[in-house]
């Protein structure tokens, strides 16, 4: 199978930890969607989860974005990087018990970025791992930083730029909503979800979000699309979809119709 044919599956924090409680997994849907992932059986896979309630409390209470400013943050660093390989310990042990090949890859292991962007990437093993028919599997991390000391990558970079890498055929982004809207569905029931979207559609709806206080998306889901708009220009579709709810990643995985957020470049 050729690099042009790889999808990139990125499954957020929100869905598989309860954010409202710090190191809260969410096991029965990790469980479920392994299931999914097995039962869809994509033959050239990447998956990349979130952080939720493992990485972020820990890595907001030392500041580990802002770079290496005192002593005391190294072991705040080190903590976000640990309950980060415990999080995906557990996604390991779904995937694996499900005789899924998957194999953990450490982004802070391979990753030096600049200024909060990747700079360098050693993605030798993730290639060759996908050549011999492995699913590597990543995730946001505590990261070393050229010019900051440390900070933190996310799954959404770490997406744009393996997708872009990689040239993958498809993206599918499982979030706790249905999919993209003009304002959080949680809090305003009358906000519309869009179907489809072009890159032009998304990037002139992002300027009027930026600019407006009074609507604000979930988990800075526009946020996430200004990172993957990147993945877009470069003419790889993506799909927004609720992995909360059974069978819709499977769906989006199978390329069955499933609600969500088609976006696409034109």
């Amino acid at each position: 199978m050729s690099e042009s044919e790889l999808t990139i599956l990125k499954i957020g924090g929100s869905v598989i930890t309860d954010k409202s409680k710090e190191l809260q997994v969410r096991m029965q849907a990790i469980n479920r969607l392994a299931e999914e992932i097995k039962r869809a059986n994509v033959e050239s896979l990447i998956i990349v989860h979130g952080g939720g309630s493992f990485g972020h409390p820990v890595a907001q209470r030392y500041a580990i974005v802002e770079g290496f400013k005192e002593e005391a943050q190294k072991i705040g660093f080190s903590e976000t990087h640990h309950v980060m390989t415990v999080l995906n310990g557990l996604f390991m042990d779904a995937l694996i018990w499900r005789n899924i090949p998957a194999v953990s890859i450490t982004p802070s292991s391979c990753i030096i970025t600049k200024n909060g962007r990747i700079q360098h990437f050693e993605d030798a093993p993730l290639k060759m791992q996908l050549k011999m028919g492995f699913l590597p599997v990543l995730y946001g991390d505590a990261v070393l930083d050229s010019k900051l000391g440390f900070t933190i990558l996310s799954g959404d970079q770490l997406v744009s730029v393996l997708a872009t890498k990689l040239d993958a055929e498809r993206v599918i982004i499982g979030v706790d909503v249905d999919g993209l809207y003009d304002c959080d569905p949680k809090v305003k029931k009358s906000a519309k979800m869009f179907k489809h979207l072009t890159l032009e559609e998304l990037q002139e709806l992002q300027s009027k979000l930026d600019k407006s206080a009074a609507c604000d998306v979930t988990g800075g889901m526009f946020g996430k699309m200004a990172e993957l708009s990147k993945v877009v220009e470069h003419g790889i579709p993506v799909t927004v979809v609720n992995a909360s709810k059974p069978n819709y990643v499977y769906k989006a995985l199978k390329g069955e119709n499933v609600k969500g957020t088609l976006i696409e470049k034109i």
